[in-house]
């Protein structure tokens, strides 16, 4: 039997949305599998992604503060080439399996699951309850976002 999860997932990522027909006759098991591996492959790069977009939007704040404006942007514009590297495949695989707003609110969770550590680490902000409580506010978004209809 072809390996139709593989196949699957290259077709997501090369076709996005409108990704050729996985044979109907598949158990419904290997159809969730091969859904929870494309969730689980966008989460990934999604975090790849945001760690990039971390760097490219905050790090010139910190490394290149005396720097003219300018030299900030073209620094910051080179490293979001690679966000987008791994950001377009991300949402392409994404958009397969989600709705456009449930990839939204991933993104947005990945957002901050990439920002604290790198406030907290690479920018040494302090560590604030109000991470939590943005945490705990964007469960909630996930939670009425991938809820049944």
């Amino acid at each position: 039997m072809p390996d139709y999860q593989s196949a699957t997932l290259t077709r997501a990522l090369f076709y996005g949305r409108h990704t050729p027909a996985v044979p109907g006759h598949l158990p419904s098991a290997v159809l969730q599998s091969i859904r929870m591996r494309i969730s689980l492959l966008t989460i990934v790069l999604l975090t790849i992604s945001n760690t990039f977009m971390m760097f490219a939007w905050y790090a010139h704040l910190r490394d290149l503060s005396a720097r003219p404006w300018y030299v900030a942007a073209m620094v910051s514009w080179l490293i979001a080439l690679f966000e987008y590297a791994f950001q377009v495949p991300a949402n392409r695989l994404g958009f397969t399996v989600m709705s456009l707003s449930q990839l939204k609110i991933l993104q947005e969770v990945v957002t901050l699951a990439v920002f604290v550590p790198f406030a907290i680490l690479y920018m040494r902000q302090a560590v604030s309850w109000n991470f939590l409580w943005a945490g705990l506010c964007l469960l909630g978004a996930v939670y009425f976002m991938f809820r049944p209809s």
